[in-house]
């Protein structure tokens, strides 16, 4: 299969919304000092991608752009941002969020507040972008720690590109987790079983 290069309806949505100037990055707070940092995934945890091999970037300070399409800092308190890219040599990619707050009360509230982002993404997508249709779907919740719930979204562009993510929201105590997955296609090639042992081994690497 040919490395493709292409610009995705996603890739082209965030960066209009960063343009825009509607996605928020908050400078990291340190964790309470002894307190070990959330571990990562690793490359090989991610869902198996048929044609090519994950790579992991390092683990990085600060909130990814590529989570803007749906979750964005916006109103959320400056608390400790980490996260971690990885991509493939063809036309997939993913990116995992940890934050870190001050209690279990604040991560359960950020952790609903990212799901509801993720809950009503596509209808954001349809309202500010008139040429894009969007479809989201829920694929249900993980019995993992404090929980997780797993969610997809289509977007189509008026000049027929289209891509699919996955998206989980976890959480284990006052640590918060978001993990996406993308790549052109729709839902038909998402990976949901596979991307749900991900999120389940997202939450448990957390502490």
């Amino acid at each position: 299969m040919p490395v493709r290069n292409r610009t995705s309806a996603l890739t082209a949505l965030t960066a209009a919304i960063l343009a825009a100037g509607t996605i928020l990055t908050a400078p990291p707070a340190g964790a309470a000092p002894g307190t070990p940092a959330p571990a990562f995934l690793s490359a090989s945890q991610l869902p198996p991608h048929p044609a090519s091999s994950w790579t992991a970037g390092p683990v990085t300070d600060g909130f990814p752009e590529q989570l803007g399409l749906c979750v964005s800092t916006e109103g959320v308190p400056s608390y400790d941002y980490r996260h971690r890219q990885f991509s493939t040599d063809l036309d997939t990619g993913a990116v995992q969020l940890t934050v870190v707050t001050g209690t279990p009360a604040q991560a359960k509230a950020l952790a609903k507040h990212y799901d509801d982002l993720i809950r009503t993404c596509a209808d954001r997508i349809e309202d500010t972008t008139p040429d894009t249709e969007a479809e989201g779907r829920d694929y249900g919740t993980l019995p993992v720690e404090e929980g997780a719930r797993v969610r997809g979204l289509h977007t189509e562009t008026s000049w027929g590109a289209t891509d699919i993510a996955l998206l989980s929201v976890g959480r284990d105590g006052r640590t918060v987790t978001v993990v996406q997955w993308a790549q052109m296609g729709n839902f038909t090639h998402a990976p949901v079983t596979a991307f749900k042992k991900t999120t389940t081994t997202a939450v448990n690497k957390l502490h």
